[in-house]
C-alpha cells in the first residue's frame, strides 16, 4: 500500500504571455496566476467588469468545433485544451488563467510556450493532498458514427496512448504514447496542431482562422494545390511563396516528430480530460480521438466519479478478523465505555483509517434522545469519527497511552441521513495534509447501509500527558 501523500501544487508567482487567437485573430494577453488549494483550473475574463470566472469543468463545454469551448453566464472561453494540457503536464492542480479576450492565444499551435511560462514561474507544493481518481474498473465510450473510442483502464500511474487513422495517403495511421507525465514537456508539449488543406480552405472561406499563419499549424496537403488556391493561401498568410514539402505539408516549417499529429492528439486528450476536475490514476487508450469524443468521455467519467463519491463505502468484510478489536483500541485511545465509540479498526496506514461501530438500542444516549424515535446525536457521530481519526493520529507515536487527543476545528460538516439503532457505522478518514507537530487534518465520512450518513473535515492535535 502506498502511504505517501501527493500534495496539490500551484505556481509560485504570476507569469504572462501574449499571442493571437487562432480563430478571432485578436491579440490576447494570458496570465497564469497562483490559486488556493481546491480551486482547480479557472479561466478569468479580465476584459469585462466585474471579471467573470469560468471553471474548467466539463459541465460548461458548449461545443467542440475546432477546439474545446466553454461558456458560463453568456461568457465564453475558446480553445482551452492547449493551456489545460500544459498545466496538467507540469503537475499544477490550482491556477487562475486570466484572459483579456474569449480565446486563448494559439502561440505555435502547441503547449510548448505555456509549459515554458509555467516553468519560469515555478511550481510549489500546497498544504492539502491532491484529489485523485483511482481507476479500478474499465471505463469506455465509443462514438458509433465515427468509430472514435476512449477506454480507461487501471494503472499505477497516469498514462495515455493515442492511435489515429485519417485514411489519407499524406497522413495515415500514427500512434503516440506517454508513460510518465514528467515526460510531457519534452515528448508531447511541442507537438503542434494540424489541419488538412481541404479544411483550411473551408475555414478561410468562412473567415474562421483570422489568426492563422504557417507557424502555428501544420497543414497536410491532401488534395492537388491549384494555382488559384496557391495564390489565395499566399494572400491569407502574407507569404510571397508557398510550396509543398516532400513529406506532404506546406513549407515554412518542419515536423518536430514523425508522429507529431498523433502526439498532438494525445496533448488534446490530456487537456480535455482536465475538465473532469481531478487527477486520474489510470491508463487512457484513445482510438481516433477528437474534441467531441474527448468531451463525451469526460462527461461520462465525471458522472462516474460523482456517483462513486456519493457511495464510496469502504469495501470490507464485516465478518473478517479486524486489524484492531476493542481491546486493542483501548490500548491506543484514552476513551472508555460508555464514551468509547469505536468497536473495530479494519484498515490503518500512515494516511487513512477505516473503523466500525455497531449502534445498538442499548446505547445510553438513546434513552434521552428522542425517546420513541431514537436517533444518534450528530455531535456523537462526529465524536465517533474523530475517535477513529485519533487511532490514525496516535499510531504515529510509539507510546500512544501517554498522549491525549484534542479537537481543534471542524469544517464543512454535513449530516445526510439519521443514524438509528441497528445501524452498523463504517468510518473512513483520510489525511488532507501530512501530520506535522502532532496536528492532524482529516477528511472523514460515516457510512451505513450502503449510504453516506455524515461527512466533514476535522483537525485534531495530540498532546503528551502531564504527570
Amino acid at each position: 500500500m502506498n502511504n505517501s501523500i501527493t500534495l496539490q501544487k500551484t505556481l509560485s508567482k504570476e507569469v504572462e504571455l501574449n499571442g493571437v487567437g487562432l480563430h478571432t485573430g485578436k491579440q490576447v494577453k494570458l496570465k497564469f496566476v497562483p490559486a488556493p488549494v481546491n480551486t482547480g483550473f479557472v479561466f478569468v475574463r479580465t476584459d469585462v467588469t466585474p471579471n467573470v470566472k469560468i471553471p474548467a469543468d466539463i459541465q460548461y463545454v458548449i461545443n467542440t468545433d475546432r477546439g474545446t469551448n466553454l461558456e458560463k453566464d453568456g461568457y465564453k472561453i475558446q480553445t482551452s485544451e492547449h493551456v489545460l494540457a500544459a498545466l496538467v503536464g507540469m503537475g499544477v492542480d490550482n491556477c487562475f488563467i486570466e484572459l483579456d479576450d474569449s480565446e486563448s492565444p494559439i502561440m505555435d499551435g502547441s503547449s510548448k510556450f505555456f509549459v515554458e511560462a509555467i516553468e519560469s514561474a515555478g511550481v510549489i507544493e500546497q498544504s492539502e493532498r491532491r484529489c485523485e481518481y483511482v481507476v479500478t474498473e474499465i471505463i469506455s465510450y465509443r462514438d458509433e458514427e465515427t468509430g472514435s473510442e476512449i477506454t480507461l483502464i487501471p494503472s499505477d500511474t497516469f498514462q495515455v496512448t493515442t492511435m489515429v487513422d485519417f485514411q489519407t495517403k499524406v497522413l495515415g495511421t500514427q500512434n503516440a504514447s506517454l508513460e510518465n507525465i514528467t515526460d510531457f514537456k519534452n515528448e508531447i508539449a511541442p507537438a503542434r496542431t494540424f489541419s488538412f488543406l481541404h479544411e483550411l480552405e473551408m475555414l478561410l472561406e468562412n473567415g474562421l482562422i483570422k489568426g492563422g499563419d504557417l507557424n502555428n499549424a501544420i497543414v497536410y496537403v491532401d488534395k492537388p494545390l491549384s494555382e488559384s488556391n496557391m495564390d489565395r493561401l499566399k494572400e491569407a498568410f502574407g507569404k510571397e511563396k508557398i510550396s509543398v514539402s516532400p513529406n506532404g505539408i506546406l513549407d515554412n516549417l518542419s515536423l518536430h516528430y514523425s508522429n507529431e499529429a498523433a502526439r498532438h492528439k494525445l496533448l488534446d486528450v490530456i487537456g480535455d480530460l482536465a475538465l473532469v476536475g481531478v487527477s486520474i490514476k489510470g491508463k487512457v487508450i484513445a482510438i481516433k480521438p477528437g474534441h467531441k469524443v474527448n468531451a463525451e468521455f469526460s462527461k461520462k467519467l465525471s458522472h462516474i466519479i460523482k456517483q462513486e463519491r456519493r457511495h464510496n463505502v469502504p469495501k470490507i468484510d464485516l465478518n473478517s478478523e479486524p486489524l484492531l478489536d476493542v481491546n486493542d483500541i483501548i490500548k491506543i485511545l484514552p476513551h472508555r465505555p460508555p464514551f468509547l465509540l469505536v468497536d473495530k479498526i479494519f484498515e490503518l496506514s500512515k494516511t487513512h483509517v477505516v473503523g466500525l461501530k455497531n449502534v445498538t438500542m442499548n446505547e445510553p444516549f438513546f434513552a434521552g434522545h428522542f425517546p420513541g424515535a431514537p436517533v444518534m446525536p450528530g455531535v456523537l457521530q462526529i465524536e465517533a469519527m474523530a475517535q477513529a481519526g485519533g487511532v490514525l493520529l496516535l499510531n504515529t507515536v510509539p507510546d500512544p497511552e501517554n498522549y491525549l487527543t484534542f479537537f481543534m476545528k471542524m469544517d464543512n460538516v454535513k449530516f445526510k441521513r439519521p443514524v438509528k439503532p441497528g445501524d452498523t457505522l463504517i468510518f473512513k478518514l483520510e489525511l488532507i495534509s501530512p501530520i506535522r507537530r502532532g496536528i492532524c487534518h482529516m477528511r472523514g465520512s460515516i457510512f451505513a447501509n450502503g449510504n453516506l450518513m455524515t461527512e466533514g473535515e476535522l483537525m485534531a492535535q495530540i498532546i503528551k500527558r502531564k504527570d
